[in-house]
């Protein structure tokens, strides 16, 4: 397979307009904004497995064999158990995803500035003027419930809050699910979420019935060149209607001691994981609580970097990074173990990762948080969400938290 051909287009194309017509083949959007995204369809080759079957050199010869070409594609959590082979999930998965999916698409649309290129077998006339399948989908309102309720939450945070004390850990994400029976149009969902989050790592992934609509603000890890970085997230507070009390609520993110504390042990963990792949003394913190604000949350973003040694492949940036520390805690390794322990679900697709690896080597990577998962042949829709537990936090506050992060999914099924 050679590397793809891409013809200019003339036209600004719309994504909202291409994905409800390639939605039922198997299909990635990876989108920044409305004038920046990717998006592939159709199958050349895909790799898919549990987490039994995948190994990081399966995935590598992957990536090897297909090194002209754009993969795009996930990593479900736990893969963590591959990473850490002391590590297992046996909660329960009520979505049945694949841990991972990986294709080369057959087609591909690159867009920037409203500029397009197009490589594919297919004529994207054709596409644009064919009608949308599944146009006549009646929408009903989704109530996800919480399969962890409010007691249980409470009591599964003081149960973390008691390792902390004793020095097993000092953070650990802990995260629950709402789920709810029922059918949605996914790709419309996906543009209603969308248009409530405006987040700047979205994406879009549809394959075998099985559906992930993100809308996630933070980036696990981009490659450029010999460069990674890392964004981590911790650190959340609401937004409010009134610009003074906005920015009110912004500043006191900032300075909150606790959201510090949370978002500073992640920064030291990352930096940990890249001096692992690091060239001497390049890894770098240029960006430490930094409030970036979204439509409906202000988030605590800190960005860690640097230069990775010559011939270090993908396998290896997967096994010295995987899982993204803002999504486990720390130590990384026994926040793992606990979560496992107190969480009621497996998390599979959600604390993962979306994204695509370039035929350059260039690579970038999502955190799947702010997402819903819909598997339409067995009519679930799920959603979870989480945080950082630390010795200063209230377990009280903790739940109204995970309560702001649900918002704007609930509002998409609305």
């Amino acid at each position: 397979m050679g590397m793809m051909k891409f013809v200019d287009l003339p036209q600004k194309l719309s994504w909202k307009t291409i994905l409800p017509k390639i939605e039922p083949n198997i299909c990635c959007l990876l989108l920044r904004d409305d004038e920046h995204y990717l998006i592939g369809w159709g199958v050349k080759d895909h790799y898919n497995a549990s987490d039994h079957s995948f190994t990081l050199k399966d995935f590598q010869d992957f990536i090897s064999k297909h090194k002209q070409e754009y993969k795009l594609g996930y990593f479900g959590y736990d893969l963590k158990n591959v990473v850490e082979p002391q590590l297992s999930s046996q909660n329960r998965d009520q979505l049945g995803f694949p841990d991972t999916f990986w294709f080369i698409p057959e087609n591909i649309l690159i867009c920037s500035g409203g500029n397009c290129m197009y490589s594919g077998k297919e004529d994207l006339n054709e596409i644009l003027n064919a009608g949308i399948p599944n146009s006549n989908f009646q929408h009903h309102q989704i109530d996800l419930e919480p399969f962890t309720n409010k007691e249980n939450y409470l009591k599964h945070v003081d149960q973390i809050l008691q390792h902390i004390q004793r020095g097993d850990i000092y953070e650990v994400n802990y995260c629950v699910n709402f789920s709810s029976p029922g059918e949605i149009d996914p790709v419309q969902t996906f543009i209603k979420l969308n248009e409530n989050a405006q987040a700047p790592f979205s994406s879009f992934f549809g394959f075998e019935g099985k559906h992930i609509l993100s809308a996630s603000p933070e980036r696990f890890i981009q490659k450029t060149g010999d460069q990674l970085i890392s964004q981590p997230i911790k650190g959340t507070a609401r937004r409010d209607s009134d610009p003074l009390t906005d920015q009110h609520l912004a500043n006191q993110l900032q300075l909150d001691k606790k959201e510090r504390s949370e978002n500073v042990m992640i920064v030291d963990l990352v930096r940990n994981d890249l001096s692992k792949l690091a060239k001497k003394n390049s890894v770098e913190v240029p960006e430490l609580f930094t409030v970036h604000t979204f439509k409906t949350v202000h988030q605590l973003i800190s960005t860690v970097q640097c230069e990775v040694k010559e011939g270090t492949t993908e396998a290896d940036i997967l096994n010295a990074l995987f899982p993204m520390g803002s999504m486990t805690g720390a130590p990384k390794f026994s926040a793992m173990t606990i979560a496992e322990e107190q969480e009621d679900f497996k998390r599979g697709v959600y604390s993962g990762a979306i994204g695509v690896f370039h035929p350059n080597g260039n690579f970038d990577l999502n955190v799947v948080i702010r997402s819903i998962l819909y598997n339409s042949v067995e009519k679930v829709i799920s959603a979870s969400v989480g945080g950082a537990i630390t010795i200063n936090s209230d377990p009280l506050s903790e739940y109204k938290e995970c309560l702001i992060k649900l918002e704007a999914l609930q509002k998409a099924l609305c």
